[in-house]
């Protein structure tokens, strides 16, 4: 519970959202937001960003490509670990999560594990 507690107290949400619904999946503007984010979240922090893609339009694919292309542009992206991962829940809906961290995080190994290990779990159906 204590762990609990200590993830909730140190976590960070982001919720980018097109309210205009304007079609803009190659914008550079946002592109660029989404990096300076990124960036400072990296700067002020040594731990690990997770990605994961809503899902309630079923645009999740093209936003995990949108994201991975993004963070491909970024000029600093060999100081990171970038792993992607998907998931079909029982619904049948594909879930997209990506994690990020530096590569100089002294945990790098065991959160690379953990994630691996938790996506082959919930990747496992239920008997």
């Amino acid at each position: 519970m204590e762990d609990d507690i200590l993830l909730s107290q140190n976590s960070y949400q982001l919720i980018i959202a097109n309210i205009n619904n304007h079609k803009s999946p190659r914008d550079h503007k946002v592109r660029d937001t989404i990096i300076a984010i990124v960036d400072e979240f990296f700067r002020n922090n040594n731990s690990t960003l997770l990605y994961i893609c809503e899902t309630g339009d079923s645009k999740q694919s093209m936003r995990s490509r949108l994201f991975e292309y993004w963070f491909s542009t970024y000029n600093r992206k060999a100081l990171f670990t970038m792993i992607s991962s998907s998931i079909v829940d029982e619904e049948g809906v594909v879930n997209f999560a990506t994690i990020i961290l530096r590569n100089d995080n002294p945990n790098l190994s065991e959160i690379i594990a953990e994630f691996t290990e938790s996506i082959q779990l919930l990747s496992q159906k239920p008997e």
